[in-house]
């Protein structure tokens, strides 16, 4: 089966979008008539996904780079992007970090300063500049990722599933507090996904194939086009009563291990 969505006349605002999920999910909103503001760190994936864009549809697609631990910086991307596009009506706090895998006390402060400042602090800056905005444009559509590790634990993963949990904390906590003001709120949680974020985590694609894999009902890592499908969805019409959620999308997993 094909779904088929239609944002012609959206904005999407992806923070987080250069590689893996956030640019599957770039190109899934493109194709599907929105306009973009992409920001992340890497000027030349970001051109490159411009360039990828630009050349299969007619869209409007902007790139900025933002380092989501400096509060200028985000409230300056946000305000950039409503400059060009005069509104955002979507918004995807996809930027994150593997971090340093090890046992709890083989970690420096530094290394869960790092994970936490990327993966939780950067989706609450995120939120703080992108509420206002939808609240005074009278409604709007946010989508936090947070990660199977947000909602069950791994060793030596310690820092990383603390920042996910909060992820999913901060996503439940901010759509209750517009949930009546034509705001939506949810965040996903994907299993494991082949992206750089992933074979980063363990050592590489074959590494993490081998590493988890066998743990996976469906017995496949997924592809990161699967999991914007997710997010175009939850961002779309017909998820208009689905706020406050964290949708776990991981072939089973969760379950294999409840």
């Amino acid at each position: 089966m094909s779904v088929t969505y239609n944002f012609a006349g959206k904005t999407v605002l992806i923070i987080g979008g250069t590689t893996g999920i956030g640019r599957a999910t770039a190109v899934a909103f493109a194709d599907a008539g929105a306009d973009i503001f992409v920001a992340g760190i890497g000027a030349a994936d970001g051109e490159s996904l411009k360039a990828e864009i630009s050349a299969t549809t007619s869209v409007a697609v902007e790139f900025s780079e933002v380092d989501v631990r400096v509060d200028a910086q985000v409230k300056a991307l946000v305000e950039r992007a409503v400059v060009r596009f005069g509104r955002i009506d979507i918004a995807f706090n996809n930027a994150g970090i593997p971090g340093k895998t090890a046992p709890v006390q083989d970690l420096e402060e530094s290394d869960y300063d790092l994970i936490l400042d990327v993966n939780l602090k950067g989706i609450f800056l995120g939120l703080k500049y992108q509420i206002p905005h939808m609240l005074a444009q009278g409604g709007g559509v946010i989508v936090n990722t947070a990660s199977l590790f947000g909602v069950m634990g791994f060793a030596t993963t310690a820092a990383y599933c603390a920042s996910k949990w909060g992820v999913i904390g901060l996503t439940n906590s901010v759509a209750l507090e517009v949930a009546k003001s034509n705001i939506r709120v949810n965040a996903i949680a994907p299993g494991s996904t082949m992206t750089p974020l992933l074979s980063g985590m363990f050592g590489g694609e074959q590494s993490a194939r081998d590493t988890v894999t066998h743990l996976i009902p469906m017995g496949r890592i997924a592809d990161p086009k699967e999991i914007a499908q997710l997010v175009l969805f939850l961002s779309s019409d017909a998820a208009s009563y689905i706020t406050g959620q964290a949708v776990v999308v991981d072939g089973g997993g969760f379950v294999a291990s409840a």
